[in-house]
């Protein structure tokens, strides 16, 4: 999409958005590369460090099959299908199944506890789920409480009874299945976002997404495709960075992917990954680098074309140990579930200043705004605002008008984020506008957490904050006033852990608990979460 050019300015004056009428992402990731030649798609590598290499043919011609298997189970045009999996070959065969058939898919993470899982679920009237093994055991739990859910796909021959085996089903369904002519602007998928209060809210991204993505991607990644590229990324293909970012983006230009998600990130395990299998463009979020540097790990001959990175700042300590390890810059980008990847970086462009998240995409308008959308001058904090419309911008929260309408003011959607943008174009991250948790590159809100700590009976009432942690960014930490009763003790903290990780995800349990009579309030009873956080 981008043509290259010596200068940013030059990139950024020329560049056109050309988006067409039709579009279909399964069509344009996988299909236009399936021309029968075995062209290589992705290579997985197993826990035990087995590795299965996978075509575009074979992608094509099973998630044809698999949205036969759709079509025959009563799933229709419209229907939302769940795909509750880590990074593996049957992820992308799923959604690019619900896209042929122009169903909408469900990106869910694979640590989801069960009332993560049962929210998005429930809040989507999701009609199908792909999972496997782990995932079924904590649906087979809440799965009664979802009167909309038709159909389990599991992976494997043998599943358990009122579910269907995945590639089973596949392997007894036909080849042929005519995609659906899908607009660009037809919803395509729903990626659930965390905010402060509330329950989590829904992106509804149309095809038109993965088209909105590739201007930064393509620049952040020193233009693609390359001969040789072969790309990476630690983080999961449930989240808007690891599935659009990462695989739909690198797909779209025919580059083949690994897939690989190890149930800890270890750095000198991704080094050595990275070398033997001549990885040339990674994905890796600030937490992973922030773990190698602090592992001291050694480069085996890991030879990298491109470093993307982003969720929060690096520092100049890091970027200069990304350099000095790898040999090249990384390549920060800014950006957000309900509209991603507005501001980048590329240091054969323009120079990287050390804390500023980089200069505004080709193709995004991107100012610093008051809260009703008016323009503020350059070095004036305020937020980070992108024009509309724009080709990366959700179609709306699901299924919630209020939330959606909030989003906006004037021309501008409002990321929430606080910045400033210095008289070269640059933007500086500042904080949240709200208060979600940045941590270990997930955005986490608090309000989530609360819900489920009030489920525990110990729990009479609880407060969600971040504080500062040299490697994640934010930890989170939860302050707790106890029923009578109980009493505040190591092992209760634990016990309290263990129930939120249970519960949500491995990400999402506080690190620390804090116990309290009281918390502070406001005169009509909202907790004042800037006072515990100053509080540590």
């Amino acid at each position: 999409m981008l043509k290259e050019a010596a200068t940013y300015d030059e990139l950024y004056r020329n560049f056109r958005w050309e988006i067409p009428d039709r579009f279909n992402i399964a069509t344009a990731c996988c299909d236009r590369h399936a021309d029968g030649t075995g062209r290589l798609a992705l290579i997985y590598v197993d826990e035990d460090g087995g590795i299965t290499r996978t075509s575009f043919d074979e992608v094509a011609d099973a998630s044809r099959r698999f949205a036969n298997v759709l079509a025959a189970d009563g799933i229709v045009r419209g229907d939302r299908v769940a795909v509750f999996l880590s990074q593996s070959l049957e992820l992308p065969v799923a959604h690019f199944a619900a896209y042929r058939a122009g169903m909408i898919s469900i990106p869910l993470f694979a640590l989801f506890g069960e009332d993560a899982l049962e929210f998005r679920l429930s809040n989507s009237a999701a009609k199908a789920v792909v999972t496997d093994a782990a995932g079924w055991e904590k649906l087979a739990k809440i799965r009664d409480r979802l009167p909309e859910l038709k159909r389990v796909y599991i992976l494997g021959e043998k599943v358990p009874a009122g579910t269907t085996s995945f590639w089973g089903a596949i392997r007894s369904a036909s080849p042929e299945f005519a995609t659906v002519d899908t607009s660009a602007d037809d919803p395509a998928l729903i990626i659930y976002t965390s905010g402060t209060t509330g329950n989590p809210k829904g992106a509804l991204h149309a095809h038109r997404v993965v088209l909105g993505h590739l201007p930064n991607v393509e620049m952040c990644h020193n233009f693609l495709p390359r001969p040789g590229d072969l790309m990476w990324t630690p983080a999961d293909w449930a989240w808007i960075g690891g599935l659009i970012n990462g695989l739909f983006a690198f797909w779209y230009h025919g580059i083949p992917m690994v897939g690989h998600r190890a149930r800890k990130f270890e750095p000198q395990a991704a080094m050595q990954m990275m070398a033997e299998l001549g990885i040339r463009n990674v994905f890796l979020p600030p937490t992973a680098l922030k773990l190698m540097r602090q592992a001291n790990v050694e480069n085996p001959g890991v030879k990298l074309r491109s470093i993307f990175t982003g969720g929060e700042s690096l520092g100049g300590e890091l970027l200069g140990w990304v350099r000095d390890t790898f040999g090249i810059d990384a390549h920060e980008v800014f950006g957000q579930t309900e509209c991603n990847l507005v501001i980048g970086s590329n240091s054969n462009l323009f120079p990287i200043r050390p804390g500023a998240m980089g200069r505004a995409t080709p193709g995004f308008d991107v100012r610093i705004v008051n809260d009703k959308g008016e323009e503020l001058p350059r070095g004036e904090r305020g937020i980070i605002g992108v024009r509309q419309p724009c080709p990366c911008t959700m179609i709306e929260y699901w299924r919630n008008p209020d939330a959606t309408a909030k989003k906006y003011a004037g021309e501008f959607l409002l990321t929430g984020d606080l910045g400033v943008q210095d008289a070269d174009g640059y933007f500086w991250y500042v904080s949240r506008e709200d208060d979600v948790i940045t941590t270990a590159g997930y955005r986490v809100g608090p309000s989530e957490i609360e819900h489920t700590l009030m489920k525990h009976p110990a729990v009479a009432m609880s407060a969600v904050v971040g504080i500062p942690d040299p490697i994640r960014t934010e930890s989170i930490k939860a302050w707790i006033v106890l029923r009578p009763g109980y009493a505040p003790s190591d092992t209760l903290a634990r016990e309290i852990q263990e129930f939120v990780k249970v519960q949500l995800a491995a990400h999402e349990y506080p690190r620390f608990v804090q116990f309290a009579e009281t918390l502070p309030m406001t005169a009509t009873g909202k907790v004042l979460r800037r006072e515990l956080r100053a509080l540590g």
